[in-house]
């Protein structure tokens, strides 16, 4: 899932958050709802946010998430630009992004 920190907020994009689906798995709804409880905000078409004060929550609930095997590893990982320097909170969950070749459409 693509990330970023701004102002002590991690900011998932909201593209990459788990679509809830009436009729989909019971394990991807669990975890669309598990994140929207922690989140500070969870708005349809704005990316996710999470305060610093929820990220070790966080960080354990991706990490049971990915140990289950239901869900994939780009679904259940944060990932940030390489530039960014990843919280400490945050590396057990966390990955950086391929950097974009600038000749790639």
């Amino acid at each position: 899932m693509r990330a970023k920190i701004e102002n002590q907020v991690l900011l998932i994009h909201h593209e990459d958050v788990p679509p809830y689906k009436k009729q989909g798995s019971v394990v991807r709804n669990s975890y669309f709802w598990a994140l929207k409880s922690i989140a500070d905000r969870a708005g349809f078409y704005k990316d996710w946010e999470f305060d610093e004060t929820v990220w070790i929550a966080l960080t354990r609930m991706l990490m049971s998430f990915t140990e289950s095997g239901y869900l994939g590893y780009r679904e259940t990982v944060l990932e940030f630009h390489p530039d960014v320097q990843i919280p400490a909170e945050l590396k057990v969950v966390s990955t950086w992004a391929e950097p974009q070749d600038e000749d790639d459409p």
